[in-house]
């Protein structure tokens, strides 16, 4: 009899509860669908909350990106094909969160940390992929040089562990093939690469050619085709960049690369504009410009470990003044310019050393390198100054000794900044090899 009563005031409780729910705060109705956003009548969900929206016998993920009128504007993660008026919005009560442990080394997910290999993950820790950037006063110092196996880079533009780089090129000039390079050779302790808005095509051929075997081992790929809708474009970054974070605090040197910069804008471009952000600059949405440095500052030194980001910035119509560029140029600590006229005349990989900058390399590597490097850029800035008059044979042998010099060590530089694919160099023997040219001066 007691049990009886007990279970009778349990029912009457959870009557009451019953009682009190608004099913509104739950369950929403889709109203309108214009573009590339969903208007939906409840639920009462919160900014970047998950909701699943029913759409036949399938539930599509979709998330809150604005409100207008009394209406949720939501945008999908998945595909909603058959969606129509009156369909079932039903909140979740979270947002984006990604399973993260050692497991995930060696393969590859998408943009919602789900593995595309083939292989099962099971993984019980999950992070939110949104997050602070590491207070400032607790980041440790960048002191120490990371080698990235490629010698123009770790002889003109040394890298240092947290620094944050980026590389700029028009399309087909080589900022893939330049990754895979630096995915093989660093010294990093792991790699998360983020290829985003990729062509499918692509992505399989960078994992088998330009990344390889060895180097997909030590490697988290992330990836969001250009297919797929923006917001998973957008999601792919945030992804990459907690993979990297986890990492960081595990108290790894992880390296973070993403491949393109410019290309997870433009996803950013089309939500901004569909949820009725005015277009500034370009199209682009002051959004765009409010959410680069808060992604990019999460990458760098924390007091456990550091993530060195590198970030492919794909330059409209060769323009390196263009507004993602010029934007992404003023946050990162340096940059890597990509010339297409090096690349037309087979000078691989393409970088433009005296165009390209390392903030912090005077504060890395030893005087005797520094000096070396600044050396030798004059000689290259001398030759390309006189290279029109070399080339015609106007220039007179000994009318200058500086153009003297920089023509008879012209040919040693670009044999040091040409290196094959498959080839690599320790950055002991990248700087002894500088140290060797400089000496014949």
């Amino acid at each position: 009899m007691e049990r009886y009563e007990q279970n009778l005031k349990l029912l009457d409780s959870v009557e009451e509860k019953l009682r009190k729910m608004n099913p509104y705060d739950y369950i929403g109705e889709v109203q309108k669908i214009i573009g590339l956003t969903i208007e939906s009548k409840g639920p009462d969900a919160a900014l970047g909350e998950l909701c699943k929206i029913i759409v036949g016998e399938k539930k599509s993920l979709a998330e809150v990106v604005g409100f207008k009128e009394g209406f949720s504007i939501l945008m999908p993660l998945e595909d909603v094909t058959g969606l129509k008026k009156g369909c079932e919005v039903i909140k979740t009560g979270r947002t984006v969160s990604i399973p993260v442990g050692e497991e995930i080394k060696g393969r590859v997910l998408d943009a919602l940390g789900r593995p595309i290999d083939g292989k099962r993950l099971s993984l019980k820790e999950y992070r939110p992929i949104v997050s602070e950037a590491p207070n400032p006063l607790i980041r440790n110092r960048i002191l120490e040089p990371l080698s990235m196996g490629v010698r123009s880079i770790d002889g003109f533009l040394t890298i240092g562990k947290g620094q944050r780089i980026g590389i700029f090129a028009g399309s087909g000039v080589g900022k893939s093939t330049l990754l895979g390079m630096i995915a093989r050779n660093t010294t990093a302790d792991i790699n998360v690469i983020g290829l985003i808005g990729e062509r499918g095509r692509e992505v399989r051929e960078f994992l088998e050619k330009d990344l390889g075997e060895a180097g997909l081992r030590r490697s988290v790929v992330v990836v969001s085709t250009s297919d797929q809708p923006a917001l998973l474009r957008i999601k792919a970054l945030l992804t990459a960049t907690t993979f990297a974070e986890y990492f960081r605090d595990m108290g790894y040197n992880v390296m973070l690369m993403v491949d393109s910069l410019t290309r997870w804008a433009m996803a950013q471009r089309e939500v901004g504009l569909a949820i009725g952000e005015p277009p500034t600059t370009r199209g682009y949405p002051p959004s765009v410009f409010a959410q680069l440095p808060k992604i990019l500052e999460r990458a760098g030194n924390s007091d456990k470990g550091s993530i060195t980001g590198i970030y492919t910035v794909l330059v409209e119509a060769d323009d390196f003044n263009e507004p993602i560029s010029d934007s992404v140029r003023g946050i990162v600590d340096g940059h890597i310019m990509l010339s297409r006229r090096l690349a037309e005349s087979n000078h691989f990989p393409a970088i433009d050393v005296l165009m390209s900058i390392s903030r912090l390399m005077t504060d890395i590597v030893k005087p005797e390198h520094m000096q070396a490097a600044r050396a030798l850029r004059d000689m290259m800035a001398t030759y390309n100054d006189a290279k029109d008059l070399i080339d015609v044979g106007a220039y007179k042998k000994g009318t200058n000794p500086k153009i003297d010099k920089s023509i008879q060590l012209i040919d040693e530089i670009n044999a040091f900044l040409r290196q094959g694919i498959r080839e690599k160099m320790s950055f002991d023997d990248t700087v002894e090899y500088l140290l060797s040219i400089f000496k014949k001066m």
